[in-house]
């Protein structure tokens, strides 16, 4: 089916409508109508090739939310209206051990990114959540909770799902100290889980200007990064760290706050590499660690989560011809805290 979208002809070209094809609805297929898509600062990256060689015309779009429109034959555990959404990945190889454990976004095969990759067959493009429909394979679209308005839901399939992984995995909760480096789409979420999972909560952050909406957010602590005799005396005293700023490149300043054995966790990707002292690992038994998105299971996890406290991202709704400003906007980390396409507005 021929549907519209919005994205990019070449690399670094600005984005602008295109019409784009959609494969037709296979037995385990559900087509969904999406009514909105959130914009992740990776879709800049990855339409300026500032990451890696990227595939075009592109149609960016990983933070999907809208509504079933059709089902396969095959198709039971989904219906037409059910309120749905696609997260990074549209497909893996589902044979390897990781995908077979429900952490398909470590599939060790091949896997099929929602946009800027390959299909399963690994000849044709994906095309992402600019747009007013996708077709994907049931096993990997979510279901999100009724108490949770689709246009702030959206960006949990990426922001919501890569910040309640760390907190997850390594035991945020009642009892735990966690620190939250950098207040954008990723870390104010961060906030909103840490906090709704009953740990004591700190925002770490370069700004001021933030220790406000950070309270808003569900911080119990402000930690100014600048001022050295707070972070100073915050040494020590944190068991998990989720590092979600993009512009850090010195890591051992917020290492030193952690305790004996607490983790510090990236989920912020800098284009630059970082650095970090051996000592700053040694001296306490400290972890440095990384994650990705999440897996289905896990995902559809956070989203439950999310229902039941009530939790969805602080966004700007924007039409498409606003785009373009968009993503300069989120270049300057002028949003709060994430812009969302109505993508009723492709096709206008």
């Amino acid at each position: 089916m021929d549907v519209a979208a919005y994205g990019a002809p070449a690399a670094k070209a600005p984005l602008e409508p295109m019409r784009i094809t959609r494969r037709e609805v296979g037995p385990d297929d559900v087509l969904i109508r999406i009514e909105y898509a959130g914009i992740c600062h990776s879709d800049i990256h990855q339409a300026r090739e500032e990451w890696f060689t990227s595939i075009f015309p592109m149609v960016p779009g990983h933070e999907i939310a809208g509504r079933v429109e059709a089902v396969g034959a095959q198709v039971t555990d989904f219906a037409v209206g059910d309120r749905v959404g696609v997260g990074c990945y549209v497909d893996s190889c589902r044979a390897c051990a990781n995908c077979q454990r429900g952490e398909q976004s470590y599939c060790l095969g091949h896997v099929a990114a929602t946009y800027n990759g390959l299909d399963m067959d690994q000849v044709t493009s994906t095309y992402g959540g600019y747009s007013t429909h996708i077709v994907v394979d049931r096993n990997y679209v979510l279901r999100i909770p009724e108490s949770i308005g689709l246009d702030v839901a959206a960006p949990l399939l990426c922001a919501g799902i890569t910040s309640y992984q760390p907190l997850a995995h390594w035991g945020a909760g009642p009892g735990t100290h966690v620190g939250v480096v950098g207040l954008g789409g990723l870390g104010h979420m961060a906030v909103k889980l840490a906090h709704a999972m009953g740990a004591q909560v700190t925002m770490i952050s370069h700004s001021p200007g933030k220790a406000d909406d950070a309270a808003r957010l569900g911080a119990d602590e402000f930690l100014l990064s600048t001022d050295k005799q707070a972070m100073k005396a915050a040494a020590n005293t944190m068991d998990l760290i989720v590092n979600s700023a993009s512009a850090v490149t010195t890591l051992d300043h917020y290492m030193r706050l952690l305790t004996t054995d607490g983790t510090m966790v990236m989920t912020g990707l800098p284009e630059t590499p970082l650095s970090i002292k051996a000592f700053s690992l040694t001296m306490q038994r400290r972890r440095l660690a990384g994650t990705n998105n999440g897996g289905i299971p896990q995902t559809q996890e956070m989203l439950d989560f999310c229902g039941a406290h009530g939790i969805g991202s602080d966004i700007e709704l924007i039409g498409a011809a606003d785009i373009n400003q968009a993503w300069e906007r989120v270049v300057a980390s002028d949003v709060r805290y994430r812009f969302v396409i109505d993508t009723s507005t492709l096709a206008a």
